[in-house]
């Protein structure tokens, strides 16, 4: 296996956690007040958008060549650091 597709294979593992904590975040947001809900739906919105970047970089990563994987490597580290940080905030939120 090559470092493109180690890291390809790295990265979407980390987006299927991240996709698993966004429902469990749906599930509390659901079984909140009315005024609560709001807020939680909105980060959750703001959680799939930063989540579809992060896809989007994972899709570049498979077309690129194996030489040029490297350049989008970065890019897709800052996505993927942006939401991870988005979604820890998120969840101490709704605890």
């Amino acid at each position: 296996m090559s470092m493109k597709e180690a890291y390809e294979k790295k990265l979407q593992a980390q987006l299927d956690e991240c996709a698993a904590e966004i429902d469990k975040l749906k599930a509390k947001a659901a079984k909140a007040e009315a005024d609560a809900q709001i807020e939680y739906y909105k980060q959750i919105e703001e959680l799939k958008s930063k989540q579809a970047t992060v896809n989007g970089k994972l899709s570049e990563l498979k077309d690129a060549s194996e030489d040029a994987w490297e350049d989008l490597k970065a890019g897709a580290e800052s996505a993927w650091d942006s939401l991870s940080g988005a979604l820890k905030s998120a969840a101490s939120r709704f605890k």
